[in-house]
């Protein structure tokens, strides 16, 4: 059965081609040049992943990876963009993107980005059944991406959210920091060990009401998430 892609751009003609392209590979290719036509085409069409050029029309790529990851926490969405500045790869990450590629590209780097994610996606393990897991006082619902105690909820940004369940997968054991960000950001230079630690020390910050529960860096190893 072929792969079905959502491809979300207004260039026509880089679109045909690309398209085209995609085709020849055996992929399923449902194009759109309009934005905001964009979510109905994803919720008719159920895509294995979104390729989004972020500048668009109407609707910015931005805005639909949003949309998208509201309605499916882990359909791998990869952004088009001629845009280089930092603050535009953090906020397409932030919003759950799994990768950026930047304009020109070939059809080579494509294909190759679209089977990485499409592989880190399918060989991830499997999530818990339930709506939510405990993890010590706090429950972690998975899919509304929140951590919650008797007192508050935390909503959690998509990459915290991302953390804690690939931590809590590995609890009690050791996991390496390159698996890590191979998992959840793929072989983008952008994101080092430096950023990874941003992150954990946002997911401590959010656990520290409940003192049993610890994640501990390994050094030159990774890290381990200890449950008490």
């Amino acid at each position: 059965m072929s792969i079905t892609v959502l491809y979300v751009e207004d260039e026509l003609s880089l679109g045909k081609i690309v398209k085209e392209s995609l085709q020849r590979r055996g992929f399923n290719v449902i194009m759109e040049s309009d934005g905001a036509r964009a979510l109905q085409l994803f919720k008719e069409t159920q895509p294995a992943v979104c390729v989004l050029d972020v500048m668009l029309p109407n609707k910015d790529g931005f805005e639909i990876a949003e949309e998208i990851r509201a309605l499916d926490r882990e359909v791998p969405i990869l952004f088009l963009t001629a845009k280089t500045q930092t603050a535009d790869l953090v906020k397409g990450f932030t919003l759950g993107g799994n990768d950026y590629i930047r304009k020109p590209f070939s059809m080579e780097e494509l294909i190759v980005r679209i089977d990485n994610v499409l592989r880190r996606t399918t060989q991830r393990p499997a999530g818990p059944p339930l709506d939510h897991v405990r993890i010590g006082k706090f429950r972690f619902y998975t899919k509304k991406q929140v951590l919650a105690n008797d007192r508050e909820e935390q909503k959690l940004s998509y990459r915290e959210s991302e953390l804690l369940r690939l931590l809590y997968e590995h609890r009690d054991g050791i996991i390496d920091r390159k698996n890590i960000l191979d998992l959840l950001w793929g072989h983008d230079s952008f994101f080092n060990s430096r950023n990874l630690d941003v992150y954990i020390t946002r997911l401590r910050v959010r656990l520290k009401e409940d003192e049993n529960l610890q994640i501990l860096t390994i050094k030159g190893v990774g890290y381990r998430f200890v449950l008490g």
